[in-house]
């Protein structure tokens, strides 16, 4: 995944509404744009809008079905990035970030370690 498709992804999930739509994909896959205004308090444009800003972004894809146009949550980006963000802070002794000696001892404690497989 290229840092472009990274920060679409990113300010794709800032918008709340977005989010809400997001979400609503998850709960009931494949809803038409009047099926994903319910309960919004914004716009039907707005709406679209938002959904063209999460298409951009790849976290959905949408299928014609006769005059119907059906709206598909697409995981993979989410997880792409997700993955590949929590992956620089495997090697952190993150144990050591909440612990009260990591404040006393200092940040030679959150250096990463490289012990061959030892956690």
């Amino acid at each position: 995944m290229s840092l472009s498709e990274r920060d679409a992804v990113f300010a794709a999930l800032a918008d709340e509404h977005r989010r809400v739509l997001l979400e609503k994909l998850r709960r009931n896959n494949g809803q038409t744009l009047s099926h994903l205004c319910d309960g919004l308090s914004i716009t039907r444009q707005a709406v679209t809008k938002h959904l063209i800003a999460l298409e951009g972004a790849s976290l959905i894809v949408t299928l014609r079905r006769g005059r119907e146009k059906l709206h598909y949550l697409n995981p993979v980006p989410i997880h792409a990035v997700a993955m590949r963000w929590l992956r620089q802070f495997d090697s952190l002794k993150l144990e050591m970030l909440v612990a009260p000696e990591a404040q006393e001892k200092g940040p030679e404690l959150l250096r990463p370690s490289h012990t061959n497989g030892e956690s």
